[in-house]
């Protein structure tokens, strides 16, 4: 399946129905009294995170959402039904914003978390509403609302604890496949992985970390070269960085240093906290370099790179120092914990929850439970002089 981290939608509740002018009428029964009941309420339109789908796909081809109308109002008192709400599944780590307007909509990043993306218009208010005692048979009604409608713009960013940066075929996903049983593409020319890959590394029975491969970056990413800067929200989500650095590249002409200075620099400027997330330096394929030179190589690397942070040697080929490297991660991850994420996004101000419950109104039924003839119709109201007495 083709990955899709990015797509444009539009959503449109459904309007609530009109309510109802009616008048009860039965043979002997006079003056029956309004009976006119309120519309059901439009449907709503819901994001619902779902671990089973990595991809916005779907939504890449069905653009458009539209909830179905409510019922309007009957006589007899009968109200209109409301519409079935919509729910939209996306990956989670889905994060939704208003396409217009660029505001925030929600951020859909655990497993059953839901958002109201549109609300559906309620239903309006049947005759039955408006009679009073001096107002008896009320020919008013009112409609039902609009539901609301929107562009929203959908963005994958996967979740990962650990993410991997650095040149095309510096070996990331060599890497990933040395500490994770992810199989991604591997090949001899640059740009071999064109979508992110996830793997689950797995240290301990109960201990384990999950690792995010996005396509290599190359100088001048930021203005498009490469594949751009598309994938690095990627890693937008994870709690640390391995810059992998190849450290024995084939072409003579290759600088080490300077590519991957020139990678921070992209970092940087796609985003600054990006950029100053926690970051270790792993000098890749280090087994192409005679084992008498690789202390020397390794010391020049970070006396010429002056990098201060931790600092690995591994070759992913053939898994040498990824095994120390992995513990090394799993302790750091466990001494830094993730903050834990809300349980339930909550719904953004100009939204109200839909609400499932039909409005209340009075039923106008007798004692006994059959209609009576003056059910409906207020109370007989005393004369203000009735029953006084004056001194």
């Amino acid at each position: 399946m083709k990955f899709i981290d990015e797509a444009n939608i539009e959503v449109i509740a459904g309007d609530g129905g009109n309510g109802s002018a009616s008048f009860r009428r039965e043979k002997y029964v006079p003056r029956g009294g309004p009976d006119g009941g309120d519309g059901g309420r439009g449907g709503s339109i819901l994001a619902v995170a779902d671990r089973n789908i990595n991809t916005l796909i779907e939504y890449r081809y069905a653009r458009i959402h539209r909830a179905r109308h409510g019922e309007n109002g009957h006589g007899a008192d009968k109200y209109g039904r409301g519409a079935d709400d919509i729910i939209l599944r996306v990956p989670v780590g889905t994060v939704i914003t208003d396409a217009d307007t660029g505001a925030f909509v929600a951020d859909l990043a655990v497993h059953g978390q839901q958002a109201l993306v549109a609300q559906g218009g309620k239903g309006g208010l049947g005759n039955i509403h408006f009679k009073s005692s001096t107002n008896r048979a009320p020919r008013h009604c009112t409609p039902g609302e609009e539901g609301q409608q929107r562009r929203l713009h959908l963005e994958l960013k996967v979740l990962a604890d650990v993410g991997l940066l650095g040149l095309p075929n510096a070996g990331k996903s060599t890497f990933i496949r040395a500490v994770s049983a992810a199989r991604p593409k591997v090949a001899d020319y640059p740009f071999t992985t064109l979508a992110p890959n996830l793997g689950v590394v797995r240290t301990d029975e109960n201990r384990s970390f999950v690792v995010a491969d996005i396509p290599g970056l190359i100088e001048g990413a930021a203005d498009g070269a490469g594949l751009g800067h598309q994938f690095l929200r990627h890693l937008q989500r994870t709690r640390m960085l391995l810059h992998i650095v190849d450290i024995a590249p084939f072409d003579p002409d290759a600088d080490p240093v300077r590519d991957a200075r020139a990678i921070v620099t992209e970092l940087k400027r796609y985003d600054i906290a990006l950029f100053e997330k926690p970051r270790w330096l792993v000098l890749n394929k280090i087994d192409l370099v005679p084992e008498d030179e690789r202390a020397a190589r390794v010391k020049a690397f970070v006396k010429a790179y002056g990098w201060k942070g931790p600092v690995f040697a591994v070759a992913a080929v053939n898994g040498e120092g990824c095994r120390a490297l992995v513990f090394k991660i799993q302790d750091w991850l466990d001494a830094h914990p993730a903050p834990a994420p809300a349980a339930t996004e909550p719904a953004p101000a100009n939204l109200e929850p839909a609400s499932t419950e039909v409005p209340s109104s009075p039923r106008r039924r007798g004692p006994s439970g059959v209609r009576s003839k003056d059910a409906g119709l207020p109370p007989p109201t005393t004369p203000s002089g009735a029953g006084s007495s004056r001194e």
